[in-house]
């Protein structure tokens, strides 16, 4: 991605993998946790979440206009503005059965944050640490 290519599917299915193995690592020793990660398809997240009932998904929802901003005030990241025009080609939102929590980036993180921790159901509510 660094060098302007996209990744392929083949790409990402053993990162996918490797957070599916990671979710079920928690859930089998209780814990929770949150992984960030650009799920743009559908496939992605079945991988990810798949038949996880205690497992929920957030999608966080911004104009291209809004993120190539963001994007381009970033200093050093790994992914350039360039692959942006691809990730919204990629995307596949959220269906309804997906059952996500769709959150708009527009606000401060903390209020993104909010946001996300109030529209979580009681079952994957995260205690403080």
């Amino acid at each position: 991605m660094s060098a302007g290519t996209p990744l392929s599917d083949a790409d990402r299915t053993p990162w996918l993998q490797l957070i599916a193995d990671r979710i079920d690592a928690w859930r089998s020793s209780g814990e929770a946790g949150v992984v960030t990660c650009s799920a743009l398809k559908r496939a992605y997240r079945d991988i990810i979440i798949g038949d996880r009932p205690d497992v929920g998904l957030v999608h966080l929802k911004g104009s291209r206009e809004l993120i190539g901003r963001r994007m381009a005030a970033r200093k050093g990241h790994f992914m350039p503005t360039a692959l942006l025009d691809n990730q919204f080609a990629t995307l596949q939102e959220p269906s309804a059965e997906e059952r996500a929590i769709v959150v708009d980036v527009g606000g401060a993180p903390a209020e993104i944050v909010d946001e996300i921790l109030r529209r979580l159901p009681p079952k994957l509510k995260l205690e403080p640490a």
